[in-house]
């Protein structure tokens, strides 16, 4: 329900006129009001007021920049009287919570285009519990074709946002979108019925991308559009130090068997708040990662698992004739059968505040060049993660990283040493409960800026002998990386560097999402 507020009685207008309604009108006695409410007041600028039947009851409607507001009109009764207080309340909603208006019109089967006007119809975006995002209505009703006219026109100058003419043009003219696959994407409103209807008569989208899948679809736009960014800064990308930031915001809505990064963002995997956030336009600057073997950049990323997680995906993708949660449950009891560590070395710059961040990025040095310190640690390990994002998930609905954020700067290097199968097991499914999945003698964790990690033998190496069937993709000189989803296969060390706000990306408040 929209958001209520006591304020004084506004004297009601005669039926259905409009006026640019002086300041006097819609005063209210400053004795009445907090200090916060009169800079509230004074900073708002009265564009319309009329009258609405709203609900089953006339209303005195007031317009400004910032809210729409209407208080029911009752009768003239002596002051004092509490009964008559609580009916003449004043209710509001803030334009920033409207994403559309429309005429609403009664159309017979003979009447095609146009019908019978009742009035105006907002749709407006509320807040629910979790984290989720619901549509809602506001009828507006009056059968005057003037009146709605005059506040039809009004609400859409209000709602349509542009920078400059052409601006849309100029962005999207610098992206060619041939390259991108349409068998790898679904028709939107095969995902969720009430998406198409919310996108329907839209004023207020800005150019954007919006990828509907799961986490390795939406990580693949994300490289593609910031890959676009570099070729069009004139960067070479196989040596980026400082890649520029994406031109276009991405919006994801999930419709994967995991949706990692679409849970992250916005604090729950829910098809409706999703589109309701690119809608509102709720955009996130986040971190990226970018991994490179020597002078080659591999790919943009968001998090990455070496090791189990590797080894697991290089298996779920030998059975994608499989349902995804058939195969990736079968690709974890596989993996945890064959269980062995990986013997590599790691090397981290930790991290250090974001001063410190932006003054090494400045100077554009790798590894041997820096004057931070790095440390490193080398045996057998079971799994290696490096996580850009908290990565919350239904299995895992903490984050398997926990104590990162969408742009804080850091990732988290979190490291499982060896130890035996029934304890690496209860790591795992700690991640699926409220407990410490870290506290164990064989897990370290770290914030760092940067990672190389370098397998100093073949044993990780991916072999298909292994399996049954051969992999049609995989060689055997080859290391399985789990890169958001994706499996990347690399023959040599990888360095992994944090890059802070690098997109930007359609979600909710970092803060209110991040389960505690």
């Amino acid at each position: 329900m929209p958001r209520r507020r006591r304020r004084s009685r506004v004297s009601a207008l005669e039926g259905g006129r409009e006026e640019e309604a002086p300041p006097e009108a819609a005063a209210v006695p400053s004795a009445l009001l907090t200090s916060s409410q009169q800079t509230e007041a004074a900073a708002e600028q009265i564009l319309l007021r009329g009258i609405f039947e709203i609900g089953r009851g006339s209303c005195d409607v007031v317009l400004s920049d910032q809210a729409l507001r209407w208080r029911p009109i009752q009768p003239e009764r002596p002051t004092g009287d509490s009964k008559y207080d609580m009916l003449c309340k004043e209710e509001f909603i803030e334009l920033k919570d409207v994403f559309s208006v429309k005429l609403k019109r009664r159309c017979s089967v003979k009447q095609q285009r146009s019908g019978t006007l009742l009035g105006i119809t907002l749709f407006i975006c509320l807040k629910k519990e979790q984290n989720k995002l619901k549509d809602s209505t506001l009828d507006l009703i009056n059968l005057s074709e003037d009146h709605c006219d005059i506040w039809f026109r009004q609400l859409k100058k209000i709602l349509t946002v542009t920078e400059y003419e052409g601006h849309a043009v100029s962005l999207l003219k610098e992206c060619e979108l041939q390259g991108f696959d349409g068998r790898h994407w679904k028709p939107l409103f095969a995902i969720h019925w009430s998406v198409q209807r919310l996108f329907t008569g839209i004023q207020t989208l800005e150019p954007s991308v919006v990828c509907v899948g799961g986490d390795g679809s939406a990580s693949e736009v994300a490289h593609a559009l910031l890959l676009r960014a570099q070729k069009n800064a004139g960067m070479e990308t196989d040596g980026i130090l400082t890649p520029v930031r994406a031109q276009l915001p991405l919006g994801l809505i999930p419709a994967g068997s995991t949706n990692v990064l679409a849970h992250s963002l916005h604090g729950i995997s829910h098809v409706v708040t999703a589109t309701l956030h690119i809608i509102m336009g709720h955009i996130q600057l986040v971190d990226v990662c970018t991994f490179s073997t020597t002078n080659k950049l591999l790919r943009f990323g968001f998090s990455a698992m070496f090791g189990f997680g590797g080894r697991t995906l290089a298996l779920a993708e030998k059975c994608r004739w499989m349902s995804p949660s058939h195969r990736r449950d079968f690709a974890v009891m596989k993996a945890l059968a064959k269980l062995k560590p990986e013997d590599c070395e790691i090397s981290f710059l930790p991290f250090k505040s974001s001063e410190d961040v932006q003054e090494r990025r400045a100077q554009g040095s790798p590894k041997s060049d820096c004057n931070d310190q790095w440390q490193m640690i080398q045996g057998q390990f079971l799994n290696v993660s490096i996580m850009a994002i908290p990565c919350l998930c239904s299995v895992a609905p903490r984050g398997l990283a926990p104590n990162t954020r969408l742009n804080n700067g850091s990732m988290a290097l979190i490291i499982a040493r060896n130890t035996s199968r029934p304890e690496f097991i209860k790591h795992l499914k700690r991640y699926a409960s409220v407990k410490n999945q870290f506290n164990f003698p064989f897990v370290e964790t770290y914030t760092v800026a940067e990672v190389i990690v370098h397998p100093r033998n073949n044993s990780s190496r991916y072999s298909p002998e292994e399996e049954e069937e051969p992999h049609e993709t995989a060689s055997e000189n080859s290391f399985p990386w789990n890169v958001d989803g994706d499996l990347m296969e690399v023959t040599s060390e990888v360095h992994v560097r944090l890059h802070p706000r690098l997109i930007s990306l359609y979600g909710g408040s970092t803060e209110e999402m991040i389960p505690k």
